[in-house]
């Protein structure tokens, strides 16, 4: 792709508009920003898309926007399914009204009857709204909790979930085959609206949502009862989940919910945090210091989409905050489940919980103690929902819970994507029910460690942006693939998992087996001593991921050993 060329076209093209013209013009002569802008064609992945705004192939904008969704529109085309149309959410980053306006125009245009919500809403209740109205897709104009300069455009099929195999590979192929953006179709919203192609939705697929979260409480008595007790701070980054989690929480009997003020309302620049991600320590400044101020018991923020879920919780021994990882918040939220579930004989025979392969190896533990099926699936919360779609398809295995490391988890099949909006409500009928036996959900944390063993996780990451990094993220990809280490620190490798390649070798037999999982770029070794690293590409942002778990014998020893591997892991990258 001849960058200088592409860049010329968009300068000069009666097609783009004179903003988009102003903006490009204004870049001449800066070659390096030049090149970032065209060096590509901003790539339509299993995750759709996901870049920064701006004009160029390689950014998010009108027409980027609007050629990815002529080749969604193609497939659906392609299915004969025009008639069953496209649910499309955004939430509060800057340009998603417009881009999720446009995609439905774009559909439209295409003879393909749109439901556009109102206003900015969760990533779940899209997913849930694709099923209650029997769409063939669905669209989420969102970037998740990547920074403000970024938005992004995920796909979701008529099961709720992101795209999967072989949709995904089909989809990805008639995006890619839209090479002209004049072969892209529009109208305007008045005819989509008089044709009856576009239809707004809103409060009646929110009543639905909320009813169907209600329906996964196990204890209102107990909420009712402590509810007028518990405090609870919350923060919505700024993004979708504000109304739906007060609302949820103050239908089932939650009195004292206090909304950080400063985040509350929408805002695509996410004045207050640089970065409006829960796994971020300083998105929660504001969040902590309210909750000082009132003495809360849970602190909560969700991300601008609200899929994600972040926890802080008072530790009765100190009075201190202490924050939970995702692996922390979602082993608290099944061992609540799977608990309450067994003593109410709830648990189905062929229950099963869900884990991606980054997932904290202590849910291994869990499932065994409730007798329940473990399912391991790679990276990515569609993988999660496939196995729900699964379940009903076959009539075999029921869904009990699934969650991964980053911050995200599901309770109950409303929704088939990761759902902060229904993890708030469940932690907090959690910390309502630990309440009544004298502990915190940091005091619950503690007991669930000395049950199943102290497991601790991390992640690091490296952040190599262009298309320098891109190369140099496939250079120390190749390099461990091309020599896995025997040894990582104070452990010994047992076996390496090639998903790339679909191989497990045993490092003691050489014996050579499947993952019997998809292919994908992620390369995984299992230590000694329930160790274990992880190497994978992001999907979604230009940055190198690297996980690291561990055993300890109690919380010092497991900080340490968690440490010296991740040490000696980033020394070979």
């Amino acid at each position: 792709m001849d960058y200088k060329k592409v860049y010329e076209e968009w300068c000069n093209n009666s097609y783009f508009d004179e903003a988009t013209k102003a903006e490009l013009k204004a870049i001449a002569g800066d070659e390096a920003e030049i090149k970032d802008r065209f060096y590509r064609e901003l790539e339509f992945g299993t995750a759709g898309l996901r870049g920064v705004i701006g004009a160029g192939t390689n950014r998010m904008n009108f027409y980027t926007v609007s050629k990815a969704t002529q080749g969604l529109a193609n497939f659906i085309l392609k299915e004969g399914a025009a008639n069953r149309g496209v649910a499309i959410a955004f939430d509060s980053r800057n340009m998603s009204p417009e881009f999720s306006e446009a995609a439905a125009l774009c559909l439209c245009a295409n003879g393909i009857k749109s439901y556009l919500f109102d206003s900015l809403r969760p990533t779940p209740e899209l997913s849930f709204a694709v099923r209650e109205l029997g769409c063939i897709a669905g669209i989420v104009v969102t970037a998740s909790h990547n920074p403000a300069e970024y938005n992004g455009y995920k796909v979701y099929w008529e099961d709720g979930a992101q795209i999967t195999a072989p949709k995904d590979v089909q989809i990805i192929a008639e995006v890619n085959a839209v090479t002209d953006y004049n072969a892209v179709k529009t109208m305007s919203r008045a005819e989509a609206e008089e044709k009856g192609l576009l239809t707004i939705i809103g409060k009646d697929v929110d009543d639905k949502y909320v009813a169907a979260l209600k329906k996964q409480i196990i204890h209102p008595d107990i909420i009712r009862e402590q509810g007028k007790e518990l405090k609870i701070v919350y923060t919505p980054l700024h993004g979708t989940g504000n109304l739906p989690v007060q609302r949820v929480l103050a239908e089932l009997g939650f009195k004292n919910v206090y909304v950080v003020p400063e985040q509350e309302k929408p805002d695509g620049n996410f004045s207050t945090v640089s970065y409006p991600n829960p796994e971020d320590p300083k998105a929660f400044a504001l969040a902590l210091a309210l909750a000082k101020k009132v003495d809360a018991d849970v602190i909560m923020a969700t991300d601008p989409d609200a899929d994600r879920l972040g926890v802080y919780a008072k530790d009765s021994k100190t009075g201190e905050y202490m924050s939970f990882t995702g692996n922390m918040s979602g082993i608290l939220i099944c061992e609540y489940l799977m608990s309450q579930r067994k003593e109410l004989g709830r648990i189905a025979e062929d229950g099963a919980i869900i884990k991606t392969i980054v997932t904290t190896n202590m849910t291994d533990k869990l499932a065994k103690e409730y007798n329940v099926k473990l399912i391991e699936v790679l990276t990515g919360f569609k993988y999660i929902g496939e196995q729900i779609k699964w379940f009903e398809e076959s009539g075999k295995g029921h869904y009990e819970f699934g969650f991964e490391e980053s911050y995200g988890c599901l309770v109950g099949t409303h929704a088939r994507d990761k759902d902060a909006i229904v993890a708030v409500m469940m932690l907090c009928e959690a910390a309502a029910y630990y309440r009544t036996k004298g502990l915190t959900l940091w005091d619950q944390m503690q007991n669930i460690y000395k049950k199943y063993g102290y497991f601790k996780e991390g992640i690091q990451t490296m952040t190599l942006k262009g298309a320098d990094g891109v190369a140099q993220i496939q250079a120390i990809m190749d390099g461990f693939r091309a020599n896995p280490p025997k040894a990582l620190g104070d452990y010994k490798v047992v076996s390496f998992r090639d998903y790339k390649k679909d191989t497990v070798l045993d490092l003691a037999s050489g014996a050579v087996t499947s993952t019997g999982l998809p292919q994908s770029n992620v390369l995984y070794f299992d230590l000694t001593d329930d160790a274990w690293v992880c190497v994978r590409p992001s999907g979604t942002e230009p940055k190198i991921k690297f996980y690291i778990g561990v055993k300890g014998s109690d919380n010092a020893d497991a900080d340490e050993k968690l440490k010296k591997l991740t040490d000696a892991l980033m020394a070979l990258a």
